[in-house]
């Protein structure tokens, strides 16, 4: 009971000399307090924390269950007893009900009172250590808490550019480490970025760089294909409609420009974007702002772009198929990614992928041999990256310990060969299967061009008019090296 501190309140002068005198011998170590009103313990109360109080329930003025009621309020963790007279039983519910720990009554039993008292101060001792411990759980957690958040934003911001997939871009040649300085460069810029290379080169991964390393990296990063949605659904899509905006408009739909907002909206294949919507961006690039279809007010966006193109845009702008201020505006800062077959990285980047896929699979494959090496070093890469990754993990599933040349099928089993993809004639020591092959696809690809001409570049009504679906025919064209906008603004033969 060292230094245990009680306060007794009652009016009667009698008993604040009889109690304290009582507790000090019975109980080594405790100081007393007392005060003859509520408001005088009200006074004391607020000066010190006391380890128990003692209240008569019936004083003038401010009685007992008033006191009470405020040691609640200030005080809620410390215990008060009661002192009560005969026939003051509504009173002693009442003061239980309010948070009384027990009530004495009156002629006083001290050796009752004191055992309660004792028990009182001892139940305060020991819900203040269970807080003190429960604070101090709290305040190592958030220690914690706050050390793994500070090292996870370190690693975050050392590794950006290592975490899968972007570790690709970290290989030993000199064309990617210049890439890899362009994205530090830029990433924590306000300006526009513009990624021009072939289908397969790694663009998505390069905007994704560029966002992770930058200020925004913890808010949303969105990708459109603008190759891949019908010119008729563009504009809703990216900038979003108001509920009435047309038949079927049923809500409000918010665009991909919404979606991105504090983040960076990547626009993969912008040169298949239509000359109206061109005009729009340029205005939402240009003012921060977006116009809803069907909306009558401009909504504020804070979008960082990032913008693709596997054609040169510049090329593009000459021929009249690209505005040449969209052009300006997106190519505030330019990277250029060089394909596969001129890079010196491609056994560097064939076994990133091995070990990548050898354990998704559940393959372990150790090595690739220097006969299929060379096979790979020879081969041309139209699919570039994205095409040595698939033929990889294809050759896994094939191999059991090293990949030979046997285990690289490097383009599909029924696909025509290379020449034909480029548009040229079977060689002369073709098989009848591989002219036939080279016919169908020269063929295929002259509709898909006659179909393109005719509509204008709308992909949506060339599947329409060749009878098959917009997505078979947007890979078709993917495959042939199509592009619609090529056909835009054409008169119809």
């Amino acid at each position: 009971m060292n230094h245990t501190r009680v306060l007794i309140v009652d009016d009667d002068q009698a008993l604040l000399q009889g109690l304290p005198q009582a507790l000090r011998l019975r109980m080594e170590g405790v100081r007393v307090d007392t005060a003859d009103s509520g408001t005088a313990a009200l006074d004391r109360i607020a000066a010190l924390d006391y380890d128990a109080i003692v209240t008569d329930l019936k004083m003038p003025g401010m009685d007992g269950l008033d006191l009470l009621a405020e040691i609640r309020t200030h005080r809620p963790d410390t215990p008060t007893l009661m002192i009560t007279g005969h026939g003051e039983h509504d009173l002693v519910v009442h003061a239980l009900r309010g948070g009384a720990y027990d009530f004495i009554q009156k002629p006083i039993d001290r050796d009752y009172f004191v055992a309660s008292l004792r028990r009182a101060i001892e139940r305060r001792a020991l819900s203040r250590r269970v807080k003190e411990q429960q604070l101090a759980l709290e305040r190592h957690l958030n220690e914690l808490e706050a050390i793994v958040e500070e090292r996870t934003r370190e690693l975050r911001q050392t590794n950006q550019v290592i975490d899968s997939p972007l570790r690709l871009l970290l290989c030993p040649s000199a064309q990617m480490e210049k890439i890899v300085h362009q994205i530090r460069q830029v990433a924590d810029s306000p300006l526009t970025v513009l990624v021009e290379g072939e289908t397969g080169t790694g663009k998505e991964l390069v905007a994704r760089a560029v966002h992770q390393l930058s200020a925004r990296r913890e808010k949303p990063f969105i990708a459109v294909d603008c190759g891949a949605i019908p010119d008729t659904l563009i504009e809703s899509e990216l900038f979003g409609y108001e509920k009435g905006a047309f038949t079927g408009a049923q809500q409000r739909k918010e665009g991909q420009f919404d979606l991105a907002d504090g983040g960076t909206l990547f626009l993969d294949e912008i040169v298949n974007l239509p000359l109206p919507t061109q005009t729009k961006l340029l205005r939402a690039l240009q003012e921060r702002q977006v116009q809803r279809l069907g909306g009558k007010q401009p909504v504020r966006v804070d979008v960082r772009i990032i913008a693709a193109s596997n054609v040169p845009l510049e090329r593009e702008v000459r021929v009249g198929r690209f505005r040449q201020d969209v052009y300006y505006r997106l190519n505030e800062f330019g990277i250029s990614l060089p394909p596969l077959r001129e890079r010196d990285d491609i056994l560097h980047l064939a076994n990133g992928f091995l070990s990548e896929a050898s354990m998704e699979l559940g393959r372990p494959c150790r090595t690739i041999s220097e006969a299929a090496a060379q096979v790979l070093l020879r081969y041309r890469w139209p699919g570039n990256v994205r095409e040595l990754r698939n033929v990889i993990r294809r050759a896994i599933l094939l191999a059991s310990d090293v990949i030979e040349p046997e285990h690289l099928s490097v383009l599909p089993v029924d696909a025509p060969p290379a020449s034909a993809l480029r548009g040229e004639p079977a060689p002369l020591d073709s098989s009848l299967k591989e002219i036939a092959g080279a016919a169908a696809a020269d063929a295929e690809q002259q509709a898909i061009r006659q179909a393109l001409h005719s509509s204008r570049g709308n992909k949506s009504d060339a599947a329409r008019h060749l009878r098959t679906d917009y997505k078979t025919l947007h890979l078709k064209m993917k495959q042939y090296d199509i592009e619609a906008g090529r056909f835009r603004d054409l008169r119809a033969p």
